[in-house]
């Protein structure tokens, strides 16, 4: 089987996020492109209208082979998202990370932060953690196992341990955003209708699924919001637990 088909089996919204980051990071790692040209600005983007930067700052990665780790959990946790929590509804997927990243674009431009792919896979790592079965566990590099709803709280801590409070303040603001778009379409499902896309994204990306948040998804999977599961008493496991960064 050719690498291209493998491409096309990813779900369309992680394989744009998985192959944008790839495309970016690359690229500035290679010496192709100067990192400047991918940071977010403010200045250059309202005055000088390089609205580029809002997307790219959300691509550009770490470099060396920290790199290899956020690449590999970016594709864990946003292929988690959509191949389980929106069965058949990329397009609600993709409608709401655009929310997600205006959201975490609008909180870190009082932290002066040039590069958003970190509080991205923060916000995408809370969300995972919080639409688990109760009971899921992860590991920490497979040495000490905790619940999976810690792993949010352990990235911050490691974030603050190798990159200082500026890195944890970022983190911290992902997941803030994750948080949000937890509680709001999933928990209270207050903005569920507002979290669903337009037809013509619907079209774009080819959905299949119905647009409602907890109802039974293309594919016979049935996602019950985490409340309504704990009120039913219906908590279960889902194999023997992730190690870090694993979807």
């Amino acid at each position: 089987m050719s690498l291209v088909e493998e491409i096309r089996k990813i779900p369309p919204v992680t394989r744009f996020l998985c192959g944008s980051s790839l495309l970016v990071t690359s690229s500035v790692m290679l010496e192709v492109v100067s990192p400047y040209f991918y940071i977010f600005v403010k200045e250059l983007v309202m005055k000088r209208f390089e609205a580029w930067r809002v997307i790219t700052s959300f691509s550009l990665g770490s470099t060396g082979i920290s790199y290899i780790f956020e690449l590999v959990m970016l594709y864990q946790h946003s292929n988690q998202m959509e191949t389980i929590y929106y069965t058949g509804r990329s397009a609600d997927y993709a409608w709401q990370l655009v929310f997600a990243g205006a959201a975490i674009l609008a909180l870190n431009i009082p932290l002066h932060s040039i590069v958003h792919s970190r509080p991205l896979l923060h916000a995408l790592v809370y969300m995972t953690s919080q639409l688990a079965p109760p009971g899921t566990e992860t590991s920490l590099f497979g040495l000490v196992k905790f619940p999976v709803v810690y792993l949010p709280f352990a990235l911050i801590v490691l974030d603050l341990m190798s990159g200082g409070r500026a890195a944890a303040a970022m983190s911290i603001s992902g997941a803030v955003i994750g948080h949000l778009w937890w509680w709001s379409v999933w928990d209270t499902r207050v903005l569920r209708n507002f979290g669903t896309a337009p037809l013509w994204l619907k079209r774009l990306l080819g959905d299949t699924g119905t647009p409602s948040v907890g109802g039974t998804a293309a594919g016979g999977v049935h996602v019950v919001p985490p409340r309504r599961v704990r009120e039913e008493n219906q908590g279960h496991r889902w194999g023997s637990g992730h190690k870090l960064g694993s979807g």
